[in-house]
């Protein structure tokens, strides 16, 4: 394993997942771990960084503020040279802002041939209260195979808002019910649990997951 990353999952597995966190909580919160550990139960090598913003947090250099996703977008490309290596294939992407700053790079890895795809865990379409921002403009025309896993009542982007921002056919939606911006559901509202939930979650990566790592 890398120096200071985490990582779930059969170090020889066929695909790894490599993911970096949201823009307010570091790579070993309760949300990532969660997810990362629902992945690792299907089969994947599931690693996960910090953006240096985060990790000097965790030293104690004080509270950063998350610099805009263009300016994260060389530390993930970093990222993926530390891990494009150790073979088999390889699917970037990430909760919140991580896939944000994972699709802003994608296709320029997918093209290289040194990615499968891409998977997002509750992207962020647009700030909270805001659904004029749209942060979508290079997702109309992205190339590389990606599934957005989002909960229905995302307040990043709920089900009712997305399917009109003309995405490009590359993506593939997974819509959890009820869930929030954690894909977490109210269970008493919805029936479902977080632990279903992420189960659902880590399902649908797998079937995709075969389809487009190959």
């Amino acid at each position: 394993m890398v120096k200071g990353f985490l990582s779930d999952g059969p170090e020889d597995a066929a695909v790894t997942l490599l993911l970096g966190h949201g823009a307010g909580a570091p790579m070993d919160s309760a949300s990532m771990s969660a997810a990362a550990k629902a992945l690792a139960a299907e089969g994947f090598r599931v690693v996960r960084f910090e953006f240096a913003y985060m990790a000097a947090r965790r030293s104690g250099e004080g509270r950063r503020p998350p610099p805009k996703a263009e300016k994260l977008m060389g530390e993930y490309l970093a990222v993926v040279d530390q891990l494009a290596p150790r073979g088999g294939h390889l699917v970037i992407g990430g909760k919140s802002m991580g896939g944000r700053v994972a699709s802003m790079v994608a296709d320029e890895l997918f093209a290289a041939g040194r990615i499968a795809g891409l998977i997002c865990l509750g992207y962020p379409f647009h700030p909270p209260g805001k659904p004029a921002q749209l942060r979508t403009a290079h997702l109309e025309a992205l190339q590389a195979p990606a599934l957005i896993v989002q909960g229905t009542r995302d307040e990043f982007g709920t089900r009712d808002e997305v399917p009109g921002y003309g995405l490009s056919p590359a993506i593939e939606l997974l819509w959890l019910e009820d869930g929030d911006h954690d894909l977490k559901p109210r269970k008493a509202i919805s029936g479902f649990s977080a632990a279903h939930h992420l189960q659902s979650m880590a399902r649908a990566v797998s079937a995709w997951a075969a389809r487009v790592a190959k």
